[in-house]
């Protein structure tokens, strides 16, 4: 094994793949910056994460090859960026290869003058000239010669592209806040873009995209327009049946790489199994269809069993890549982990079971991939749901309950099966804003399906943040953490997604520490990353010398954007404390953004969220009653059932909470509290409809 260049001493699972690599890596930081300056040489800054595939590609073709690594060793000061640890770098250069090769993705692979500007980029390169690319090292070396003979003209261009990139992604402030034609708007337009007859939106690959969901349910939720309910319905369907979702394990791979949802890209995200399941949570809150239920379930079952750490945090992701054979443990292939022949099928259950398995979930004897975009699929078979078990049932002459037993007993064997293959490399680091995203989900599982487990993780996970990641008497939140170290400044979509989680394990726990910690979280993220004058939010904050520009990220793509949630945060924050500052933050960056939220909503669908809530009246659910008692949780049972996107609920459950939430909103010093029976009120304004005490009385208020 080669020796170890300076990325042993990192955290990252990323940076520590590429420890032993002939490449003189530096992680990014002053070290690096201070060596190209001194030494008048250019920058290769490699960015990528650790369940990557291309990435991994990338590095076994040109990273651990002695010859390319000299290259890159003499001529350049190597840099290697997780991107989950720093959002902030890859977004600045990320924009730059978009910018000037109308594409990006990882590995990115971006030249950098030792000022940090970028002057050439892109993403995967090969080792030789192959798939319309250059080879890497021709770019290498040819990219070294300008470097010597024509350097004033690459500086100046660096300059010119981040002046024009600064120029293309200001924001001016439009004179007045979008309105409802936002809305309307980004409804046509995801329209237009539905897969009427496979779920989802336009064609391969297709991604689940939970914010354009998101935007759907509640434009439904505000118009009762049914079309916006069925694309979201039939896409949650497609997706829950389809090869994407791991129909052993629980859990959703991170996309299709055909139309229908059937071939995956089998890395799966922790941001895309919180997501979902809030998803599949509101379409059972909607259409009281158990199976949403049970896909929400097995997702949450799959992040307790495979993403969880033993202190209560959610790992980041799992490989797409796995050993295929033990005996040959070097040699990997995508999905691996994941796919199956006909024969292991039929040794593993016997008959009948594994014919009515097979006919099920559409297994056949020479491999159910047609155009296998991945030699290793060749005879193998993804598990997707083909039939229904009555036609299952049907088909064999057999009945729907002994079908469904074997079905069920098929499963539970293959994936104890399963188990004992080579996992896939799980990324173990536990990063704040992506563990904010699935306290959320868990907290709102707990409350919606009744489910102590749930809340109890989501519980968990939120103390653990707060007793690693966040430094009251520095006021910092911090990003990652890893093998025992917290590190790295928390960045803005951090605060804003920890805030969030907060807030909604507030309205399913009701304890009131959380809400005043989301309240603290948001009050330091305004001082930290507003924009006062402009409206919105930097994603990071002011004074970082190695930074070349400050943005204002407000795509909603994998992950919502922090402007978005924050944004939606400021609006719960106004109606729970009175804060007279919360509200004109929102409205700040409401006008901020108007422009794009006007002309490109379907861009920024989860700020459209924020928007809907913003243009109407959202409702005040006050409970109220002796701490503990069962009435009193019925009521709250009650209000989870309903699909309420735009509502806050305050729990008023003894004299020393009434008192505090009192203090922050003079409407509630009237309402009753212990003594006496549990009652709910349903406000607008804190103007109330008559108190009740029964959930079926409630349930007449809120339908």
């Amino acid at each position: 094994m080669a020796s170890p260049n300076r990325l042993l001493r990192e955290k990252s699972p990323y940076l520590l793949q590429h420890a032993y690599n002939p490449v003189d890596w530096y992680p990014w930081g002053e070290e690096a910056f201070a060596k190209a300056r001194a030494e008048d040489k250019p920058i290769f800054l490699s960015i990528g994460y650790s369940t990557c595939h291309w990435c991994h590609v990338m590095e076994r073709e040109s990273f651990e090859n002695e010859a390319t690594a000299e290259i890159l060793n003499q001529h350049y000061v190597p840099i290697k960026v997780d991107r989950e640890e720093r959002p902030d770098v890859d977004r600045i250069y990320m924009t730059y290869v978009q910018a000037t090769t109308g594409g990006g993705g990882w590995p990115m692979s971006v030249w950098l003058t030792p000022e940090l500007k970028p002057f050439l980029g892109g993403t995967y390169f090969p080792p030789d000239n192959r798939y319309g690319r250059p080879g890497f090292p021709a770019v290498l070396e040819y990219v070294a010669e300008k470097w010597k003979s024509d350097r004033a003209r690459i500086i100046a261009s660096s300059r010119q592209v981040i002046e024009e990139i600064l120029r293309q992604t200001a924001i001016a402030p439009a004179a007045r806040i979008a309105g409802k034609e936002a809305l309307e708007s980004c409804f046509s337009a995801l329209r237009r873009s539905y897969d009427t007859r496979l779920g989802g939106f336009g064609g391969a690959p297709k991604f689940p995209r939970p914010v354009a969901l998101n935007f759907l349910l509640r434009y439904w939720g505000r118009t009762r327009n049914e079309e916006a309910l069925e694309m979201v319905l039939r896409t949650l369907d497609a997706m829950a049946r389809g090869g994407m979702h791991d129909q052993l394990g629980g859990g959703f791979h991170r996309y299709a790489v055909d139309a229908r949802w059937f071939v995956p890209h089998f890395e799966k995200m922790l941001y895309d199994q919180a997501q979902l399941a809030v998803s599949y949570l509101e379409a059972y809150q909607i259409s009281g269809h158990e199976g949403y239920a049970a896909v929400a379930r097995d997702i949450f079952e799959y992040v307790l069993r495979d993403m969880t750490g033993p202190a209560g945090g959610f790992y980041s992701a799992e490989d797409a890549d796995s050993v295929m054979d033990p005996a040959e443990p070097h040699r990997k292939g995508e999905g691996a982990f994941y796919i199956w022949s006909q024969q292991e099928i039929d040794d593993l259950l016997g008959q009948p079971a594994a014919k009515y398995f097979s006919y099920y979930y559409g297994v056949e004897a020479g491999g159910n991939v047609v155009e296998d975009p991945h030699q290793e699929f060749t005879g193998r078979n993804i598990l997707a749901v083909t039939r229904s078990v009555e036609e299952t049932a049907r088909h064999f002459d057999a009945s729907v309950e002994t079908v469904r037993a074997a079905l069920e007993e098929g499963r539970r064997r293959l994936l104890e099966a399963r188990g004992r293959r080579v996992r896939p490399h799980r990324d173990d680091k536990i990063l704040t804003a992506w563990n904010g995203l699935m306290i959320s989900a868990f907290a709102k599982g707990g409350a919606i399906l009744g489910e102590p487990r749930y809340l109890a993780a989501a519980r968990r996970a939120a103390d653990f943040l707060t007793r690693e990641m966040y430094r009251p008497a520095e006021r910092l939140l911090l990003r990652r953490y890893r093998d025992g170290e917290a590190a790295i400044p928390g960045f803005a979509d951090d605060y804003a997604f920890f805030a969030q989680a907060l807030l909604d394990l507030y309205e399913a726990a009701f304890d009131l520490r959380d809400l005043d910690l989301a309240t603290e979280l948001t009050r330091r993220q305004c001082e930290l990353f507003e924009d006062p004058d402009g409206g919105g939010f930097y994603s990071t904050a002011a004074g970082d010398p190695s930074l070349v520009m400050r943005m204002k990220e407000d795509y909603d793509g994998a992950e919502p954007s922090g402007n978005s949630v924050t944004a939606l945060n400021l609006l719960r924050l106004a109606e729970y404390t009175g804060d007279e500052a919360f509200r004109p933050a929102a409205e700040r960056l409401f006008r901020a953004f108007s422009p794009r939220l006007t002309t490109a909503g379907v861009t920024v669908p989860q700020m459209l969220v924020a928007l809907d809530w913003f243009l109407h009246k959202p409702k005040q659910i006050v409970l109220a009653g002796a701490a503990g008692s069962a009435e009193l949780a019925a009521l709250a049972a009650e209000v989870h059932r309903h699909y309420l996107p735009n509502r806050v609920i305050l729990m008023l459950d003894g004299e020393d909470t009434r008192r505090a939430l009192a203090a922050r909103l003079p409407a509630l010093a009237g309402m009753a509290a212990d003594p006496g029976p549990a009652t709910a009120y349903v406000c607008e304004d804190f103007t109330c409809r008559l108190p009740v005490s029964e959930p079926a009385a409630l349930r007449e208020l809120l339908n």
